[in-house]
Formats: structure tokens, C-alpha cells, sequence
């Protein structure tokens, strides 16, 4: 009887990490580059009453054991790197990665970290940024006397900008993109940046359409990939387990209560 109480009791804190997930996909469903979670569940360790293959008789094996369960457990929080739909903002400085890839960024503390948010700006110096501040790498330095009307980002990532004075755009850099071999080990660090893991590998640089990586979609962004019909269905499902859990705490409970009042 405590067995079902403590067992009905992790499937209750499993659907509460379930809700959890469902509510930041759901918050962040107007987020550019997000990409949704989904928790993932393992049953938790058996305990053998009775082995199956043991000896019932001399001539004859128990076919099938007795083994009861002590629950469930969150196994992952996978993000889920679907291709999120493209907006046409009409910004110049906005950009879209359209298949696979991310922007590696420069942090304040040097290190590096990588976005799918292509809302970058144009700091004082004329380095493109994105919305935090942070250096995109490899630099993109616009001189000055450029017009940021005229600025092109081609599919392939060059950067042309037309400066008072010239006749035709100025090149002032190229915009790489990088991929990792297990992209789902990255670390969400907030602010739409990921980290590099052991679990994720080096990241690999390319060229934007070469070696399958994704291209450039200049003056779009990629918004969420979150779909809010599926999150709240599967908030349904999961706020549907958590009642059911806490109905079998009610049971167990009354049926202690029965047995605690048997001797009256």
C-alpha cells in the first residue's frame, strides 16, 4: 500500500516537469530561433518477487516473474531543431538560417556561443551584433559612410554594403555558419544561445549551402517552432496523468484508512 503511494507520487513530480516544459514552449512561442522542448520519461528500478525461469517443479520453469514497478523518472529534456517558419520583416540587418546551422557569437567573457536568432543590429562602430550586444564571428565591420539600405546578405552569406563615394558595393565580410555532430547535446545558456557539451562535439564550421549546411534568407527571421495546438494538447494529456496519479494516492489512502480501521 506505501509502495503505490510512493510511486503514484513520482508520476505526480514526473507531469509537474511535463507542465513545466509545456509552459516554457508555450512562453516563448513569439521567441525568434526557439526551439521546443520535450521531456522525456524512463520506469524506474524493479523489484524481483519472483524471477522468471526459476525452477516451479522438477520438470517445469516459471514462464513469466512478478515484478513490481517504483515508477517513473524524466530521463531527458530533448529540444526539438525542426525548422521553424520564415517572416519576411524587411529589416536589413535581419537574417533567417533556412536547414542547419547556427551564428556563432563572441561573449562579453570571450568565449563562444551560437543562436538561430538573426535579429542582429549595427553597434556604434559599425559591427554587427546581435540584440544582447554580442559580437558576431567571424567580425563583420561595416566602414564607414555605408548605407544600411544598400546592405545584401547573399543565400551564401556574403555581406556587400554600397559607402558614399563608390560606385559599386563594398565586400566587408562573410558570414559563416557552424553545425555540431550531435546538436541536441547543446546547452541552452539563455538569450537564445547555446553552448558546446562533450555531449554535443566541436562545432564545425562551413560555408552557408555547402557541406548540407543551411543558407541565408536575408530580411527574414525564423520564428519559434513551437506549435500551440500540440502544446495544449499535450497539456491536457499530461494535466489528465497528473489527476489520475493523485486519484491513486486517494485510493491507497483510502484503503489504509480501511486497515487502520479494521481493528475498531
Amino acid at each position: 500500500m506505501v509502495r503505490s503511494l510512493w510511486t503514484a507520487a513520482t508520476g505526480m513530480n514526473g507531469q509537474q516537469s511535463n507542465i513545466d516544459a509545456i509552459s516554457n514552449n508555450l512562453s516563448n512561442v513569439n521567441t525568434t530561433g526557439f526551439k521546443q522542448q520535450r521531456v522525456e520519461f524512463e520506469d524506474l528500478i524493479y523489484q524481483n518477487l519472483k524471477l522468471a525461469g526459476t525452477p516451479a517443479t522438477e520438470d517445469t520453469v516459471n514462464p513469466v516473474g512478478i515484478q513490481q514497478g517504483a515508477g517513473v523518472k524524466v530521463a531527458a529534456t530533448q529540444r526539438i531543431f525542426t525548422q521553424g517558419s520564415l517572416q519576411n520583416t524587411g529589416v536589413d540587418t535581419d537574417v533567417a538560417i533556412v536547414g542547419e546551422g547556427f551564428i556563432r557569437v563572441q561573449q562579453y567573457d570571450g568565449s563562444y556561443a551560437y543562436t538561430r536568432d538573426g535579429a542582429l543590429k549595427v553597434d556604434m562602430t559599425g559591427q554587427l551584433v546581435t540584440s544582447e550586444g554580442l559580437r558576431v564571428m567571424p567580425e563583420i565591420i561595416l566602414p564607414e559612410g555605408f548605407d544600411i539600405h544598400t546592405l545584401t546578405i547573399t543565400d551564401h552569406g556574403r555581406v556587400t554594403v554600397q559607402v558614399a563615394g563608390e560606385d559599386l558595393p563594398v565586400d566587408v565580410g562573410q558570414l559563416d555558419l557552424y553545425r555540431f555532430p550531435n546538436q541536441v547535446g547543446l546547452e541552452a545558456v539563455g538569450d537564445s544561445l547555446f553552448k558546446v557539451t562533450n555531449a554535443s562535439g566541436e562545432a564545425i564550421a562551413s560555408r552557408p549551402g555547402v557541406d548540407g549546411m543551411g543558407i541565408i534568407k536575408h530580411k527574414f527571421l525564423e520564428m519559434s517552432n513551437v506549435s500551440v495546438v500540440n502544446e495544449m494538447v499535450q497539456m491536457i494529456v499530461a494535466q489528465r496523468a497528473y489527476e489520475f496519479n493523485s486519484k491513486a494516492i486517494q485510493t491507497s489512502d483510502a484503503m489504509l484508512n480501511v486497515a487502520a480501521n479494521l481493528k475498531r
